[in-house]
């Protein structure tokens, strides 16, 4: 009877006779598979002494299987009780240290406050500063427009308005358009004029009358 083992080479393999797994060094195919302790046991006048030495054989292994099953216990519980001080260790200083935090938190929230503050009244005053230059160049085109279209006087005795573009004020669509802001265009001029004579920021066109007149002076 062959066997399927690698040859020349040290294996582990179950012996046919205790069926226990035992070291082999195979030389040819048709060795026995069969350990050296059980090498005696083959023929059927020696199977009482070939049992006994296998229920010894047995009890010798359980008997190491539950010595090494028993250590390895006591190593995991070694384990777990140096585990657990870790851990107790760990929490300890994560309190500490959560302490320690809170404590520089609360000591320096004042000034985190006063920094956020101070950045939200920056951003407010930029985003006040930019809506004001843009309503500035908004209605600083709309007087522009409303230099070219805005009411005459009626000429020869005519009693036809008309826009100062020379089309009748009924005609002209410009006029007509500007027409709802002409009194919000008057109070945003009245203000610029102002800040234009305090030599403050203005919004008035370069080409505005208070512009020029300041400019001639």
């Amino acid at each position: 009877m062959t066997h399927a083992y690698p040859l020349h080479v040290d294996v582990e393999a179950a012996c046919l006779c205790c069926l226990a797994p035992q070291p082999f060094h195979f030389t040819s195919l048709s060795d026995q598979v069969v350990c050296s302790k059980c090498v005696h046991h083959l023929g059927t006048e020696k199977s009482e002494r070939r049992d006994l030495e296998h229920v010894k054989l047995w009890a010798a292994r359980w008997a190491s299987s539950e010595t090494s099953h028993a250590e390895y216990i006591a190593e995991t519980d070694a384990l777990l009780v140096a585990r657990d001080t870790d851990l107790t260790a760990l929490r300890d200083q994560v309190a500490k240290l959560s302490a320690l935090v809170a404590g520089q938190f609360s000591a320096g929230i004042e000034g985190v406050r006063g920094l956020l503050q101070n950045d939200l009244v920056k951003r407010a005053e930029r985003n006040t500063e930019l809506a004001r230059r843009q309503i500035d160049w908004a209605m600083a085109g709309i007087w522009r427009t409303e230099a070219l279209h805005h009411d005459s006087a009626p000429q020869n005795n005519s009693a036809a308005q008309k826009c100062s573009c020379g089309r009748t004020a009924g005609s002209c669509a410009e006029s007509a358009a500007i027409d709802p802001l002409r009194q919000a265009l008057r109070d945003w001029e009245k203000k610029n004029v102002a800040l234009l004579q305090s030599g403050r920021r203005h919004g008035l066109p370069g080409e505005h009358p208070a512009v020029l007149a300041q400019r001639i002076r």
